[in-house]
Protein backbone atom coordinates (compact mmCIF):
# COMPACT_ATOMS: atom_id res chain seq x y z
CA UNK A 1 0.00 0.00 0.00
CA UNK A 2 1.00 3.51 -0.98
CA UNK A 3 -0.41 4.95 2.37
CA UNK A 4 -1.19 4.49 6.06
CA UNK A 5 -3.62 2.03 6.86
CA UNK A 6 -5.11 4.04 9.68
CA UNK A 7 -9.02 5.00 9.43
CA UNK A 8 -7.86 9.16 9.71
CA UNK A 9 -5.15 9.00 6.97
CA UNK A 10 -1.31 9.23 6.72
CA UNK A 11 -1.28 12.55 8.77
CA UNK A 12 -3.32 12.03 11.28
CA UNK A 13 -2.26 13.59 14.74
CA UNK A 14 1.14 14.52 13.22
CA UNK A 15 2.88 17.76 14.31
CA UNK A 16 4.37 18.43 11.04
CA UNK A 17 7.61 20.83 10.19
CA UNK A 18 7.09 24.26 10.28
CA UNK A 19 7.08 25.50 6.80
CA UNK A 20 5.21 22.50 5.93
CA UNK A 21 2.01 24.67 5.01
CA UNK A 22 1.64 27.44 2.13
CA UNK A 23 1.73 30.89 3.41
CA UNK A 24 -1.87 31.92 4.06
CA UNK A 25 -3.90 33.97 1.15
CA UNK A 26 -3.39 37.27 1.28
CA UNK A 27 -7.37 38.08 1.23
CA UNK A 28 -9.36 35.64 2.98
CA UNK A 29 -12.49 37.08 1.65
CA UNK A 30 -11.56 36.64 -1.86
CA UNK A 31 -13.26 33.74 -4.20
CA UNK A 32 -10.96 32.09 -6.51
CA UNK A 33 -12.83 31.52 -9.60
CA UNK A 34 -11.09 28.59 -10.03
CA UNK A 35 -12.13 26.76 -7.56
CA UNK A 36 -15.56 28.02 -7.48
CA UNK A 37 -19.08 28.08 -9.70
CA UNK A 38 -19.09 30.90 -11.84
CA UNK A 39 -22.15 33.55 -10.75
CA UNK A 40 -20.48 32.72 -6.92
CA UNK A 41 -19.91 36.38 -6.13
CA UNK A 42 -19.23 37.85 -2.49
CA UNK A 43 -21.64 40.93 -1.90
CA UNK A 44 -20.76 44.65 -0.61
CA UNK A 45 -22.56 43.11 3.07
CA UNK A 46 -20.07 40.55 2.91
CA UNK A 47 -21.95 37.55 2.37
CA UNK A 48 -21.77 35.46 -0.54
CA UNK A 49 -24.31 34.67 -2.97
CA UNK A 50 -24.37 32.32 -5.81
CA UNK A 51 -26.66 33.51 -8.98
CA UNK A 52 -27.96 36.13 -6.96
CA UNK A 53 -28.99 34.28 -3.92
CA UNK A 54 -27.50 34.83 -0.69
CA UNK A 55 -26.41 31.98 0.94
CA UNK A 56 -27.96 32.87 4.84
CA UNK A 57 -31.32 32.94 2.75
CA UNK A 58 -30.29 29.55 0.73
CA UNK A 59 -29.40 28.10 4.39
CA UNK A 60 -32.96 29.47 5.80
CA UNK A 61 -34.94 28.45 3.16
CA UNK A 62 -33.21 24.94 2.38
CA UNK A 63 -31.19 24.11 5.91
CA UNK A 64 -27.60 23.04 5.83
CA UNK A 65 -25.37 20.69 4.94
CA UNK A 66 -26.89 21.28 1.71
CA UNK A 67 -25.38 20.71 -1.98
CA UNK A 68 -25.85 23.78 -4.02
CA UNK A 69 -25.47 23.80 -7.98
CA UNK A 70 -25.07 26.09 -10.43
CA UNK A 71 -27.18 25.17 -13.47
CA UNK A 72 -25.86 27.99 -15.94
CA UNK A 73 -22.29 26.72 -15.03
CA UNK A 74 -23.26 23.35 -15.48
CA UNK A 75 -24.88 23.72 -18.83
CA UNK A 76 -21.88 26.42 -19.75
CA UNK A 77 -19.57 23.53 -19.21
CA UNK A 78 -21.95 20.68 -21.65
CA UNK A 79 -21.39 23.43 -24.26
CA UNK A 80 -18.22 24.13 -23.88
CA UNK A 81 -16.85 20.12 -24.32
CA UNK A 82 -19.62 19.58 -27.30
CA UNK A 83 -18.29 22.91 -28.82
CA UNK A 84 -14.47 22.01 -27.73
CA UNK A 85 -14.53 18.61 -30.41
CA UNK A 86 -16.70 21.05 -32.80
CA UNK A 87 -18.90 17.85 -33.84
CA UNK A 88 -15.83 15.56 -34.26
CA UNK A 89 -16.09 13.30 -31.19
CA UNK A 90 -18.79 12.16 -29.14
CA UNK A 91 -19.21 13.47 -25.61
CA UNK A 92 -20.53 10.68 -22.91
CA UNK A 93 -20.76 12.54 -19.49
CA UNK A 94 -19.56 9.86 -16.92
CA UNK A 95 -23.20 9.72 -14.32
CA UNK A 96 -21.34 8.27 -11.73
CA UNK A 97 -19.70 11.96 -10.58
CA UNK A 98 -23.33 12.77 -10.00
CA UNK A 99 -26.68 12.10 -11.30
CA UNK A 100 -30.28 12.87 -11.03
CA UNK A 101 -33.86 13.14 -13.63
CA UNK A 102 -32.12 16.79 -13.49
CA UNK A 103 -29.18 16.54 -14.83
CA UNK A 104 -30.11 13.83 -17.29
CA UNK A 105 -32.82 16.39 -18.56
CA UNK A 106 -29.47 19.13 -19.03
CA UNK A 107 -27.25 17.35 -20.88
CA UNK A 108 -30.10 16.09 -23.42
CA UNK A 109 -30.73 19.10 -23.76
CA UNK A 110 -27.42 20.46 -24.42
CA UNK A 111 -26.37 17.82 -26.89
CA UNK A 112 -24.45 15.42 -24.77
CA UNK A 113 -24.27 11.66 -24.25
CA UNK A 114 -24.28 9.75 -21.14
CA UNK A 115 -22.18 7.07 -19.76
CA UNK A 116 -23.79 4.71 -17.11
CA UNK A 117 -22.04 1.85 -15.17
CA UNK A 118 -25.49 0.38 -12.98
CA UNK A 119 -29.05 -0.90 -13.38
CA UNK A 120 -29.80 2.32 -11.19
CA UNK A 121 -28.31 4.58 -13.18
CA UNK A 122 -29.32 3.16 -16.25
CA UNK A 123 -32.99 3.48 -15.13
CA UNK A 124 -32.57 7.59 -14.18
CA UNK A 125 -31.29 8.18 -17.29
CA UNK A 126 -34.51 6.65 -18.98
CA UNK A 127 -36.85 7.93 -16.92
CA UNK A 128 -35.53 11.32 -17.22
CA UNK A 129 -35.89 10.82 -21.23
CA UNK A 130 -32.42 10.00 -22.23
CA UNK A 131 -32.39 8.47 -25.71
CA UNK A 132 -31.19 4.64 -25.19
CA UNK A 133 -29.20 5.55 -28.62
CA UNK A 134 -27.47 7.79 -26.65
CA UNK A 135 -26.49 5.82 -23.50
CA UNK A 136 -22.99 3.66 -23.09
CA UNK A 137 -23.41 0.99 -20.41
CA UNK A 138 -20.15 0.71 -18.70
CA UNK A 139 -19.46 -1.88 -14.98
CA UNK A 140 -16.93 -4.64 -14.64
CA UNK A 141 -19.46 -6.69 -13.20
CA UNK A 142 -22.93 -6.27 -14.89
CA UNK A 143 -25.91 -8.43 -13.85
CA UNK A 144 -27.67 -10.55 -16.73
CA UNK A 145 -30.75 -8.41 -15.25
CA UNK A 146 -28.83 -5.23 -16.32
CA UNK A 147 -27.68 -6.42 -19.41
CA UNK A 148 -31.13 -7.82 -20.50
CA UNK A 149 -32.64 -4.29 -19.17
CA UNK A 150 -29.83 -2.14 -21.27
CA UNK A 151 -30.18 -4.20 -24.67
CA UNK A 152 -33.54 -4.66 -24.41
CA UNK A 153 -34.28 -0.93 -23.92
CA UNK A 154 -31.58 -0.37 -27.32
CA UNK A 155 -28.19 1.32 -25.24
CA UNK A 156 -26.16 2.40 -28.00
CA UNK A 157 -23.14 0.53 -26.55
CA UNK A 158 -22.01 -1.84 -23.77
CA UNK A 159 -18.70 -1.60 -23.17
CA UNK A 160 -17.38 -4.96 -22.68
CA UNK A 161 -14.82 -5.48 -19.47
CA UNK A 162 -14.10 -9.45 -19.38
CA UNK A 163 -13.97 -12.26 -21.56
CA UNK A 164 -17.08 -14.17 -19.23
CA UNK A 165 -18.77 -10.56 -20.39
CA UNK A 166 -18.35 -11.33 -23.76
CA UNK A 167 -20.65 -14.55 -23.92
CA UNK A 168 -22.85 -13.60 -21.28
CA UNK A 169 -23.86 -9.76 -23.57
CA UNK A 170 -23.83 -12.19 -26.94
CA UNK A 171 -25.73 -15.11 -25.40
CA UNK A 172 -28.64 -12.21 -23.80
CA UNK A 173 -28.38 -10.16 -27.46
CA UNK A 174 -29.20 -13.57 -29.14
CA UNK A 175 -32.12 -14.61 -27.13
CA UNK A 176 -33.74 -10.96 -27.49
CA UNK A 177 -33.31 -11.09 -31.61
CA UNK A 178 -30.47 -8.09 -31.09
CA UNK A 179 -27.04 -7.40 -32.73
CA UNK A 180 -25.92 -5.18 -29.43
CA UNK A 181 -22.80 -2.90 -30.67
CA UNK A 182 -19.93 -3.27 -27.55
CA UNK A 183 -16.85 -1.48 -27.13
CA UNK A 184 -13.76 -4.19 -25.92
CA UNK A 185 -12.37 -2.08 -22.64
CA UNK A 186 -8.60 -2.33 -22.32
CA UNK A 187 -6.02 -1.98 -19.74
CA UNK A 188 -2.86 -0.49 -21.68
CA UNK A 189 -0.59 -0.60 -18.70
CA UNK A 190 -0.37 3.24 -18.12
CA UNK A 191 -0.75 4.63 -14.35
CA UNK A 192 -1.34 7.94 -14.36
CA UNK A 193 -0.24 10.60 -11.81
CA UNK A 194 -2.99 9.82 -9.39
CA UNK A 195 -3.94 8.48 -6.19
CA UNK A 196 -3.64 4.81 -6.01
CA UNK A 197 -7.04 4.48 -5.65
CA UNK A 198 -8.00 5.94 -8.58
CA UNK A 199 -5.77 4.60 -11.08
CA UNK A 200 -7.39 2.26 -13.30
CA UNK A 201 -5.24 1.56 -16.42
CA UNK A 202 -2.25 -0.35 -14.51
CA UNK A 203 -2.00 -4.58 -14.82
CA UNK A 204 -3.01 -5.02 -11.20
CA UNK A 205 -6.19 -4.11 -11.02
CA UNK A 206 -10.30 -5.45 -11.68
CA UNK A 207 -11.12 -2.70 -14.89
CA UNK A 208 -10.96 -4.25 -18.57
CA UNK A 209 -9.08 -6.82 -20.66
CA UNK A 210 -5.00 -6.76 -20.59
CA UNK A 211 -2.82 -5.38 -24.02
CA UNK A 212 -0.32 -8.03 -21.82
CA UNK A 213 0.01 -11.20 -23.17
CA UNK A 214 -2.33 -11.09 -26.43
CA UNK A 215 -5.51 -11.01 -24.11
CA UNK A 216 -7.03 -7.67 -25.59
CA UNK A 217 -6.65 -9.28 -29.32
CA UNK A 218 -8.19 -12.41 -28.21
CA UNK A 219 -11.08 -10.57 -26.89
CA UNK A 220 -11.67 -9.02 -30.57
CA UNK A 221 -11.33 -12.37 -32.07
CA UNK A 222 -14.06 -13.88 -30.05
CA UNK A 223 -16.32 -10.58 -30.27
CA UNK A 224 -15.76 -10.78 -33.89
CA UNK A 225 -16.95 -14.22 -34.40
CA UNK A 226 -20.36 -13.61 -32.47
CA UNK A 227 -23.83 -13.04 -34.25
CA UNK A 228 -24.95 -10.95 -31.06
CA UNK A 229 -22.29 -8.25 -30.80
CA UNK A 230 -21.06 -5.51 -32.91
CA UNK A 231 -17.81 -4.35 -32.14
CA UNK A 232 -17.74 -0.56 -32.85
CA UNK A 233 -14.21 -0.11 -31.12
CA UNK A 234 -11.77 0.02 -28.48
CA UNK A 235 -12.09 1.83 -24.81
CA UNK A 236 -9.62 2.66 -22.65
CA UNK A 237 -9.49 4.59 -19.29
CA UNK A 238 -6.17 6.16 -17.48
CA UNK A 239 -7.07 7.65 -14.21
CA UNK A 240 -8.67 9.80 -12.49
CA UNK A 241 -8.14 13.89 -11.39
CA UNK A 242 -5.51 14.03 -14.85
CA UNK A 243 -4.01 16.91 -15.73
CA UNK A 244 -1.01 15.75 -17.89
CA UNK A 245 -1.72 14.99 -21.01
CA UNK A 246 1.26 12.66 -21.34
CA UNK A 247 -0.66 9.53 -19.85
CA UNK A 248 -3.41 9.74 -22.94
CA UNK A 249 -0.77 10.02 -25.59
CA UNK A 250 1.00 6.49 -24.39
CA UNK A 251 -2.56 5.39 -23.70
CA UNK A 252 -3.42 6.53 -26.97
CA UNK A 253 -0.28 4.66 -29.04
CA UNK A 254 -1.11 1.47 -27.53
CA UNK A 255 -5.07 1.34 -28.73
CA UNK A 256 -4.11 2.71 -32.41
CA UNK A 257 -1.37 -0.53 -32.09
CA UNK A 258 -4.48 -2.68 -31.10
CA UNK A 259 -6.63 -1.54 -34.13
CA UNK A 260 -3.75 -1.87 -36.41
CA UNK A 261 -3.41 -5.67 -35.38
CA UNK A 262 -7.01 -5.83 -35.81
CA UNK A 263 -7.05 -4.55 -39.57
CA UNK A 264 -4.10 -6.90 -40.19
CA UNK A 265 -5.15 -9.88 -38.68
CA UNK A 266 -9.15 -9.46 -39.42
CA UNK A 267 -9.45 -7.36 -42.53
CA UNK A 268 -11.59 -5.03 -40.04
CA UNK A 269 -10.97 -0.83 -39.16
CA UNK A 270 -12.84 -0.52 -36.26
CA UNK A 271 -14.55 3.24 -36.61
CA UNK A 272 -14.58 4.23 -32.70
CA UNK A 273 -11.74 4.63 -30.37
CA UNK A 274 -12.64 5.98 -26.55
CA UNK A 275 -10.15 7.08 -25.04
CA UNK A 276 -12.39 7.43 -21.30
CA UNK A 277 -12.33 10.54 -18.82
CA UNK A 278 -10.51 11.73 -15.83
CA UNK A 279 -9.72 14.88 -16.26
CA UNK A 280 -8.91 16.93 -13.22
CA UNK A 281 -10.45 20.43 -12.15
CA UNK A 282 -9.17 22.70 -9.78
CA UNK A 283 -9.79 21.93 -5.74
CA UNK A 284 -7.14 24.32 -4.73
CA UNK A 285 -6.38 27.55 -6.37
CA UNK A 286 -3.03 25.52 -6.53
CA UNK A 287 -4.38 23.41 -9.30
CA UNK A 288 -4.25 24.13 -12.96
CA UNK A 289 -6.34 22.13 -14.89
CA UNK A 290 -7.02 22.43 -18.68
CA UNK A 291 -9.60 23.84 -20.83
CA UNK A 292 -11.94 21.30 -22.69
CA UNK A 293 -10.68 23.10 -26.29
CA UNK A 294 -7.47 22.59 -25.16
CA UNK A 295 -8.03 19.21 -23.98
CA UNK A 296 -10.04 18.51 -27.54
CA UNK A 297 -7.22 19.64 -29.70
CA UNK A 298 -4.91 17.43 -27.96
CA UNK A 299 -6.69 14.17 -28.06
CA UNK A 300 -7.16 14.82 -31.31
CA UNK A 301 -3.81 15.54 -32.73
CA UNK A 302 -2.63 12.42 -30.76
CA UNK A 303 -5.17 10.27 -32.52
CA UNK A 304 -4.80 11.83 -35.58
CA UNK A 305 -1.07 11.48 -35.57
CA UNK A 306 -0.77 7.89 -34.51
CA UNK A 307 -3.42 6.94 -36.41
CA UNK A 308 -1.28 7.97 -39.92
CA UNK A 309 2.13 6.60 -38.62
CA UNK A 310 0.09 2.95 -38.66
CA UNK A 311 -1.82 3.83 -41.95
CA UNK A 312 -5.31 3.75 -40.50
CA UNK A 313 -8.35 5.90 -41.25
CA UNK A 314 -9.13 8.02 -38.21
CA UNK A 315 -11.48 6.38 -35.97
CA UNK A 316 -14.47 8.70 -34.33
CA UNK A 317 -13.09 9.82 -31.02
CA UNK A 318 -15.43 9.62 -27.52
CA UNK A 319 -14.19 10.95 -24.29
CA UNK A 320 -16.20 10.87 -20.87
CA UNK A 321 -16.05 14.19 -18.74
CA UNK A 322 -18.25 13.82 -15.84
CA UNK A 323 -16.51 15.54 -12.86
CA UNK A 324 -14.56 18.20 -15.26
CA UNK A 325 -18.59 19.00 -16.03
CA UNK A 326 -20.13 18.77 -12.93
CA UNK A 327 -17.37 19.21 -10.24
CA UNK A 328 -16.52 22.90 -10.04
CA UNK A 329 -20.38 23.81 -10.36
CA UNK A 330 -21.30 23.13 -7.18
CA UNK A 331 -20.12 24.09 -3.42
CA UNK A 332 -21.43 22.31 0.31
CA UNK A 333 -22.59 25.15 2.72
CA UNK A 334 -22.37 24.12 6.13
CA UNK A 335 -23.04 25.42 9.37
CA UNK A 336 -20.21 25.88 12.08
CA UNK A 337 -20.89 24.04 15.42
CA UNK A 338 -18.30 24.00 17.52
CA UNK A 339 -14.70 25.56 17.47
CA UNK A 340 -11.98 23.53 19.29
CA UNK A 341 -8.30 25.01 20.35
CA UNK A 342 -5.49 22.17 20.71
CA UNK A 343 -2.42 23.82 21.66
CA UNK A 344 0.97 23.36 19.55
CA UNK A 345 -1.23 21.52 17.18
CA UNK A 346 -4.33 22.54 15.30
CA UNK A 347 -8.05 24.24 15.83
CA UNK A 348 -11.02 21.81 14.52
CA UNK A 349 -13.48 23.32 13.39
CA UNK A 350 -16.68 20.87 13.45
CA UNK A 351 -19.59 21.48 10.54
CA UNK A 352 -23.27 19.48 10.66
CA UNK A 353 -22.06 17.16 7.78
CA UNK A 354 -19.03 15.61 7.43
CA UNK A 355 -17.64 11.90 5.84
CA UNK A 356 -21.39 11.22 5.28
CA UNK A 357 -21.80 13.93 2.87
CA UNK A 358 -18.04 14.22 1.44
CA UNK A 359 -16.17 10.57 1.93
CA UNK A 360 -13.59 12.06 -0.47
CA UNK A 361 -11.17 13.01 1.84
CA UNK A 362 -11.23 10.65 4.36
CA UNK A 363 -11.15 7.53 0.88
CA UNK A 364 -8.36 9.71 -1.30
CA UNK A 365 -6.70 12.25 1.58
CA UNK A 366 -8.68 14.51 -1.12
CA UNK A 367 -7.77 18.36 -0.75
CA UNK A 368 -10.60 20.74 -0.78
CA UNK A 369 -10.96 24.38 -0.10
CA UNK A 370 -13.20 26.54 1.90
CA UNK A 371 -14.80 29.85 3.01
CA UNK A 372 -16.08 31.54 5.50
CA UNK A 373 -19.52 32.69 3.10
CA UNK A 374 -22.14 34.54 5.89
CA UNK A 375 -19.85 37.47 6.77
CA UNK A 376 -16.57 38.75 5.72
CA UNK A 377 -13.88 38.69 8.45
CA UNK A 378 -10.55 40.84 8.80
CA UNK A 379 -9.70 38.77 11.46
CA UNK A 380 -5.92 37.29 10.78
CA UNK A 381 -5.37 34.00 9.09
CA UNK A 382 -5.67 30.62 11.26
CA UNK A 383 -4.79 27.35 10.08
CA UNK A 384 -7.47 24.98 10.78
CA UNK A 385 -9.02 21.50 10.02
CA UNK A 386 -12.74 21.46 8.92
CA UNK A 387 -14.46 18.25 10.51
CA UNK A 388 -17.62 16.28 10.91
CA UNK A 389 -20.16 15.24 13.28
CA UNK A 390 -19.45 12.00 13.13
CA UNK A 391 -18.09 9.24 15.48
CA UNK A 392 -15.13 8.89 13.28
CA UNK A 393 -11.37 10.23 13.87
CA UNK A 394 -10.97 10.34 9.88
CA UNK A 395 -14.11 12.11 9.76
CA UNK A 396 -12.39 15.26 8.06
CA UNK A 397 -13.75 17.61 5.17
CA UNK A 398 -10.85 19.86 4.92
CA UNK A 399 -7.85 18.46 6.26
CA UNK A 400 -5.68 21.51 6.15
CA UNK A 401 -7.06 25.30 5.54
CA UNK A 402 -7.09 28.84 6.59
CA UNK A 403 -10.09 30.59 8.23
CA UNK A 404 -10.78 33.80 9.89
CA UNK A 405 -9.60 33.61 13.55
CA UNK A 406 -13.14 35.08 14.69
CA UNK A 407 -14.27 31.85 13.07
CA UNK A 408 -17.30 31.03 15.70
CA UNK A 409 -20.77 28.72 16.05
CA UNK A 410 -23.51 29.67 13.89
CA UNK A 411 -21.03 30.81 11.08
CA UNK A 412 -21.63 29.22 7.13
CA UNK A 413 -19.03 27.68 5.86
CA UNK A 414 -18.89 26.41 2.11
CA UNK A 415 -16.61 23.82 0.58
CA UNK A 416 -16.48 24.31 -2.98
CA UNK A 417 -16.18 22.19 -6.21
CA UNK A 418 -18.06 19.53 -4.16
CA UNK A 419 -20.54 18.76 -7.57
CA UNK A 420 -18.84 15.96 -8.54
CA UNK A 421 -18.74 12.08 -6.24
CA UNK A 422 -19.99 14.15 -3.06
CA UNK A 423 -23.82 13.50 -3.33
CA UNK A 424 -22.87 9.76 -5.08
CA UNK A 425 -20.58 8.64 -2.58
CA UNK A 426 -22.85 9.61 0.45
CA UNK A 427 -23.69 7.45 3.13
CA UNK A 428 -26.26 7.23 5.95
CA UNK A 429 -23.43 6.37 8.09
CA UNK A 430 -24.36 6.95 12.01
CA UNK A 431 -27.96 7.41 10.35
CA UNK A 432 -27.21 10.97 9.17
CA UNK A 433 -29.73 12.44 6.49
CA UNK A 434 -28.41 12.50 2.96
CA UNK A 435 -28.18 16.27 2.09
CA UNK A 436 -30.44 17.76 -0.66
CA UNK A 437 -29.03 18.89 -3.75
CA UNK A 438 -30.40 22.50 -5.00
CA UNK A 439 -30.46 23.88 -8.21
CA UNK A 440 -29.86 27.47 -8.82
CA UNK A 441 -30.35 29.44 -11.87
CA UNK A 442 -31.11 33.25 -12.48
CA UNK A 443 -32.00 33.65 -9.17
CA UNK A 444 -34.34 31.48 -8.23
CA UNK A 445 -33.65 28.21 -6.53
CA UNK A 446 -35.15 24.84 -6.59
CA UNK A 447 -34.29 21.44 -4.98
CA UNK A 448 -33.85 18.71 -7.21
CA UNK A 449 -32.77 15.82 -4.88
CA UNK A 450 -34.64 16.07 -1.74
CA UNK A 451 -33.29 16.28 1.75
CA UNK A 452 -33.78 12.50 3.52
CA UNK A 453 -35.79 12.52 6.33
CA UNK A 454 -35.76 10.05 9.37
CA UNK A 455 -39.37 8.54 7.75
CA UNK A 456 -37.17 7.76 5.03
CA UNK A 457 -34.39 6.07 6.81
CA UNK A 458 -37.64 4.20 9.13
CA UNK A 459 -39.39 2.85 5.85
CA UNK A 460 -36.03 0.91 4.71
CA UNK A 461 -35.92 -0.72 8.18
CA UNK A 462 -38.85 -3.14 8.15
CA UNK A 463 -38.30 -4.41 11.58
Amino acid sequence: MSRSAHPAGPRYADVLPEGHYSAPPADLNALDPKVWARTVTRTEEGSVSVSGLDVRALAEEFGTPAYFLDESDFRARCRAWHEAFGGAADVFYAGKAFLSRAIVRWLHEEGLNLDVCSGGELTTALAAGMPAERIAFHGNNKTAEEIHRAIEAGVGRIVLDSFQEIVRVAHIAQELGKRQPVQIRVTVGVEAHTHEFIATAHEDQKFGIGLAGGQAAEAVRRVLKLDGLELIGIHSHIGSQIFDMAGFEVSARRVVQLLAEVRDEHGVELPEIDLGGGLGIAYTSDDDPCEPREIATSLTSIVTRECRAAGLAVPRISVEPGRAIVGPTAFTLYEVGTVKELDGLRTYVSVDGGMSDNIRTALYDAEYSVSLVSRSSSAEPMLVRVVGKHCESGDIVVRDAFLPADIASGDLIAVPATGAYCRSMASNYNHALRPPVVAVNDGSARVIVRRETEEDLLRLDVG
